[in-house]
């Protein structure tokens, strides 16, 4: 049965179909995650809101320390399965009530995604650790480690338009992420899957894109049919940020 994210009090059950928390246990495995090897690329930091905007009261709350991995392999996108009719200035609202789903109602410590982009092209910080820092996410179960989790804010299934300045500022977040470690967008990586809920039993090294859907890792619907059939040219538009042609 094919699943989308359904973040959000009201959905709150079901969030655990959408990203498992971060698999302590799977540490080890994750280490062993390979890429092809690439030359050293960049792209330019693209402008970040950090979390303090949207979080509030919360930025301010005792939670366990963030988690960290070595560095950044693979980039999921994700869509938050949220209406799509609101106003830009609502975004820090929107994530605001998507984190409670989360941190209330599962009782995790954190928001999963790492950032989240609305459909202004605005780019936000989600969960805590530091923007420019590998941190380990709770965003795709199986592959939380070596990867940073990235949420259109948003409901993008088939025919629902998916706004242009949104898969920019994706592509360009996903090239700066990623280019960090040398990794071209349009390559695939290696990852090991650490929870066997995911596609991959628990310990199975996957090749999976880069720039990769959330349902390459896990059997979902998210992040759309939509913003699905948009990922090969947010690929190449990372790949140009990277410098590369």
């Amino acid at each position: 049965m094919l699943l989308g994210c359904l973040p959000g009090l009201a959905a709150a059950v079901a969030l655990v179909l959408c990203a498992n928390g971060v698999e302590r246990s799977a540490a080890a495995g994750a280490r062993q995650a390979e890429a092809h090897p690439a030359a050293a690329r960049s792209a330019t930091r693209p402008h970040i809101v950090p979390r303090s905007v949207w979080a509030g009261e919360d930025s301010t709350r005792t939670r366990p320390p963030p988690r960290y991995d070595d560095k950044v392999l693979a980039v999921f996108i994700h869509h938050t399965d949220s209406p799509n009719a609101y106003d830009c200035a609502e975004a820090p609202r929107i994530i605001r009530y998507l984190a409670a789903g989360m941190t209330e109602s599962r009782h995790w410590d954190d928001i999963g995604y790492n950032f989240l982009v609305d459909r202004c092209g605005t780019i936000y910080e989600g969960r805590a650790g530091g923007t420019d820092r590998p941190v380990t996410g709770a965003h795709t179960q199986g592959f939380n480690h070596r990867t940073t989790g990235i949420a259109a804010l948003g409901t993008f299934t088939s025919g629902v338009p998916v706004p242009k300045v949104m898969t920019d500022a994706i592509a360009h977040l996903a090239a700066w992420k990623l280019g960090l470690a040398g990794i071209d967008p349009r390559r695939t990586v290696r990852l090991v899957s650490s929870n066997g809920h995911s596609r991959y039993a628990a310990g199975t090294a996957a090749v999976l894109p880069a720039l990769a859907g959330h349902d390459d890792g896990y059997m979902t619907s998210c992040p759309g049919a939509a913003l699905s059939a948009r990922l090969p040219e947010i690929r190449d538009l990372a790949a140009r940020l990277q410098g590369m042609t």
